[in-house]
């Protein structure tokens, strides 16, 4: 089969490219190694802990164990289904700090500022609530809306914060991040709005778009240094995929540099220790990886309603029968229903810790399962890590998961902001709103009262929240491998476009930005053909 464009991946990113190149009557496929979207967890937002080990839809990879935890192996759940991580994460809307991107072009990233990308993240959006035209977006196709419910406790933590000294945004997205305020998420009515169920679902019906599923990538195709097609695996059956454009790479920030990797794209010593033939030696392939690694402050709850009551018994019973006439309720829930974005310290610039709050506790002894008594959490953020890791293909093997090694508080920075993230915490937790709802802080719990002690729990209990990027680095220099236009250096007819291209973390959770980048990225394809 040929097309004009071969899109690999149909997470996204990857689906927003297909549905912004084929409306132009260009000829485009579109492979994804999952299946289709048919899971019903999926639309149910609350179905959100279902997904994050399952073993159909979710690549479930696990990063390395090292000493920044403990010596803890970590779960990377990653989507691998039509809408990729769109389709089973916590749905939040999150489009980062101006000051984010205006890093950016100051690293060298032209045409990246904040001034720059924000036509991207109106044009994608169609925000119900509206908010400020000049930055909210109306007609797009990713619906954000406010929560349809928000439960008490979330209201006390709202107005524990604004007692705490942060100020509230009405919209945090908006003119200003930096304060306390309501979550928003991607929609669609009272289901997920995943970029499969907005983006992809209306350009499915255009007869120049061609989806392919359980379709594995195993091998980019290049004549001398310009790639012309992908191979790939269909139900046990080897094809390829011709272009007579470019192939676009959106595998994302695990995917994407490893299928980079196994073409002969890469460290060139690294690709001949695993028996690839090098076509293009670019060291950075792999390289740069962050992710945004949380350590949990909980309380049990008291004289107040959590997620943890309404998921069991007669009251789940009665949440599914609001969802389904009223399309409320616990069930229309995502991860996280308000946040803080505020400065581990005086000096910076701009804030680099996020502080997600959740009317709900979770089993430490059990994965993705929650308390049965009453409780409340936030998850404390360093958003702008400096610890840096890789992710490397450990063999030529297609099917061979990559070797994952985030190296999580590996700098000492990230400890001391995760350190005052957790100090910031437990004053909003003190302030009155939330003290008289709190029976007892349980984790880490007020034996840990020093540094030492802090740093222990984060290293013993810090989890991923699933946020890696750089591992394709924008940008010039010996370590970029895509320039500003996305276009990989060295090599005619392939882009990378998805979150492994970001040179730095955003302040906050990277769907939204990733989404922005595949706008932007569709708009530079066009403009080059």
């Amino acid at each position: 089969m040929d097309a004009e464009y071969v899109v690999i991946g149909a997470g996204s990113a990857g689906c927003v490219m297909a549905a912004r190149l084929s409306e132009t009557g260009a000829r485009v496929i579109l492979l994804e190694a999952g299946p289709r979207d048919t899971l019903p967890w999926i639309h149910i937002p609350a179905g959100v802990l279902k997904l994050l080990r399952h073993p159909v839809v979710n690549w479930n990879y696990s990063a390395d164990a090292s000493p920044g935890t403990a010596g803890r192996a970590i779960h990377w759940p990653r989507g691998k289904v039509l809408g990729g991580s769109s389709s089973i994460n916590g749905m939040l809307y999150v489009r980062g700090n101006p000051a984010d991107y205006d890093g950016w072009a100051q690293m060298g990233c032209r045409g990246w500022s904040y001034d720059d990308v924000l036509p991207f993240f109106r044009k994608s959006e169609h925000y119900v609530q509206r908010g400020e035209p000049e930055f909210r977006g109306q007609g797009g196709p990713l619906k954000v809306e406010d929560y349809r419910t928000i439960l008490p406790l979330t209201h006390r933590f709202v107005e524990a914060a604004r007692q705490a000294g942060f100020t509230f945004r009405q919209d945090l997205n908006g003119r200003e991040q930096e304060g306390v305020g309501y979550s928003q998420m991607t929609r669609k009515g009272r289901f997920r709005g995943s970029t499969s169920q907005t983006f992809l679902a209306e350009a499915r019906v255009r007869p120049n778009l061609r989806v392919e599923t359980n379709a594995l990538a195993t091998r980019l195709l290049f004549e001398g240094k310009r790639c012309t097609g992908i191979a790939f695996r269909q139900n046990g059956v080897d094809r390829e995929a011709r272009t007579t454009r470019e192939v676009i790479l959106c595998g994302g920030s695990v995917n994407s540099p490893h299928l980079l990797q196994i073409s002969g794209i890469g460290p060139a010593a690294h690709l001949q220790s695993i028996d690839v033939s090098v076509v293009h030696d670019l060291p950075g392939v792999g390289a740069n990886l962050q992710d945004h690694y949380v350590a949990r402050v909980s309380h049990r709850a008291r004289d107040a309603v959590s997620i943890n009551q309404l998921a069991r018994g007669t009251r789940l019973a009665a949440e599914a029968l609001r969802f389904a006439l009223l399309g409320s309720g616990a069930l229309t829930f995502g991860v996280t229903s308000a946040q803080v974005f505020c400065r581990s310290r005086e000096g910076l610039a701009s804030p680099d810790l996020q502080l997600l709050f959740t009317p709900a506790s979770y089993d430490a002894a059990r994965f993705g399962e929650l308390e049965r008594e009453a409780g409340m959490t936030v998850a404390v953020c360093p958003v702008r890590p400096d610890s840096r890791g890789t992710i490397m293909a450990a063999s030529a093997d297609p099917y061979a998961p990559p070797v994952i090694t985030p190296n999580y508080l590996s700098d000492p920075n990230d400890t001391r902001a995760l350190i005052s993230g957790m100090r910031i915490t437990r004053r909003i937790f003190a302030q009155g709103p939330l003290a008289r709802h709190s029976v007892v802080e349980t984790l880490p719990g007020p034996d840990a009262g020093s540094d030492e002690a802090l740093a222990d729990y984060a290293r013993g209990y810090g989890t991923t929240i699933y946020h890696p990027v750089g591992t394709c680095r924008m940008g010039d220099g010996p370590m970029a491998v895509v320039d500003a236009q996305l276009r990989v250096h060295g090599i005619g007819g392939l882009r990378v476009i998805d979150a492994s291209i970001m040179p730095t973390l955003t302040t906050g959770n990277t769907n939204a930005p990733t989404i922005m980048i595949a706008e932007k990225g569709a708009v530079m394809v066009r403009q080059d053909a």
